[in-house]
Formats: C-alpha cells, structure tokens, sequence
C-alpha cells in the first residue's frame, strides 16, 4: 500500500505541477463551455424539440474524452522507459503492480479534477429551471465510469510504447474505435442476444444510459472487472520490459 501512495504522491506532483496539466484544463474547460453553449443555443431555437440541457450534455462527451484521456496518459510510463528512469523506480521498494496502480490512480484523479468545473453548468441550469440531481449524480457516474477504462487502456498504451506519441495514438485508436464499433455492430446483427452483448459493451450507449439517469449495475461491473484485468495486464507487461 505504500507503495501505491509514494507512486500515487509522485504523478499527482508531476501533474498539477506540469505545464501540460493546465493546459489540459484550459483545453477541456473551452471544449465543455463551447459544447454547453452549443446545446443552450439549440434548446433555446423555438424550432427544436426541447429536452434537457445536462442530458445532452453528459451524452456528447465522449467528444472530451477522445482527446483528453490520450494526453492524461501517453506519459505515464512511456516517458519513464524512454528517459530510463523506469529502471531506478523498479529498484525502489515497489512492485510492478503497485506502480501501475499509483499512476492509474494519479490519472484518474486529475481526470476527475479537470471535470470539477462543469459542475458550474449544473448551478446555471439550476437558476433556470428545476433539475434532478439524481441524474446529475447518474451523468457524472457515467462519466467517471466511461474515463476509467479508458484511462486504463491509456495505461496499458503507455507500457507498451516507448514513445508518448505512439502511446497517445494507440489510445484514441482503441477508444475511438470502442466508441463506434459495438453501435455499429448492433444494427447489423439480428440475433436478440447479439444485439444484448454489442449493448452491454456499447460504451456510448452506456453513457447515454447515464445521462438519463439510467443506472444498470451490469455496466458498472463491466467497467470495474475491465478495469481490474487491464492494470493486471499492464504490470505484467512492465515486468517482461523491466530490464530491456
């Protein structure tokens, strides 16, 4: 466990005090606020359908998370393997896992720091109009549900390429590619219990599911099992580069 918390104190320092962290804020706060804007433009059209602003708001961020999840991620270990100062924290007192584990967390925390201030929009409607917290609360959980497993696809990218780039396009690779494929594949099939498994591995249907206040328990175990078997992966896939 201490481990954890010496790795965990070390990323949370190299990211709030990086450049590029702030940067990531600025760059998510212009995206979000030109998204909510977007939305409160199109509700406000007496020509639309009406709906819902945070609704639509929590369902189009798979948009942020594309981009933003690579950034937070393309350094974690990549840079320490490049640099070779992987091989001095292996000497440490720590375990492969434990490191894993540390800049996961890391991530996801300054993952979760950068989403703080939309919490804003949430006040703004709020001046408004009546709105259920409940699924505010439910659009938030899918939001931190959604980013950790992708951060843990991050992490995993970032052990496997000792370039930040590489590891950054491997990423939004994958996640762009989760994002439309099991949609996709949901139209094209016409077996029932297909059309339930591209479902349950839908991750923007999930999200939507979310924004709706839509809270199924099987997503949630899908993400936390997902979760668990990539870190795994990820620290023995440290362990086999340990010393090349």
């Amino acid at each position: 466990m201490s481990g954890i918390l010496a790795t965990l104190r070390r990323e949370l320092c190299a990211y709030f005090f990086s450049p590029l962290a702030w940067a990531l804020l600025t760059l998510l706060l212009v995206i979000n606020g030109t998204i909510f804007a977007l939305i409160i433009s199109f509700l406000s059209d007496p020509r639309s359908a009406g709906g819902r602003p945070l609704d639509f708001f929590f369902s189009s961020s798979w948009v942020v998370l594309m981009f933003i999840v690579p950034l937070l991620t393309m350094r974690l270990i990549s840079e320490e393997r490049s640099s070779g100062s992987i091989e001095v924290l292996m000497t440490a007192a720590v375990t492969e896992l434990q490191v894993v584990v540390g800049k996961y967390l890391a991530a996801l925390l300054f993952y979760l720091f950068l989403w703080l201030p939309t919490l804003a929009y949430a006040a703004i409607v709020a001046g408004y109009s009546e709105i259920d917290w409940g699924t505010i609360a439910s659009g938030y959980l899918g939001i931190f549900a959604a980013g950790a497993v992708f951060l843990a696809i991050g992490t995993l990218a970032s052990s496997l390429a000792r370039n930040q780039v590489v590891s950054g396009v491997i990423t939004f690779a994958v996640v762009f590619f989760l994002f439309l494929v099991f949609g996709s594949l949901q139209s094209l099939v016409n077996s029932s219990v297909w059309k339930e498994f591209f479902a349950y591995l839908d991750v923007a249907g999930q999200m939507d599911d979310f924004a709706r206040g839509v809270v199924d328990s099987r997503h949630l175990v899908f993400d936390l099992t997902t979760v668990i078997f990539l870190l795994f992966v990820t620290s023995r896939t440290l362990a086999a580069k340990k010393w090349r």
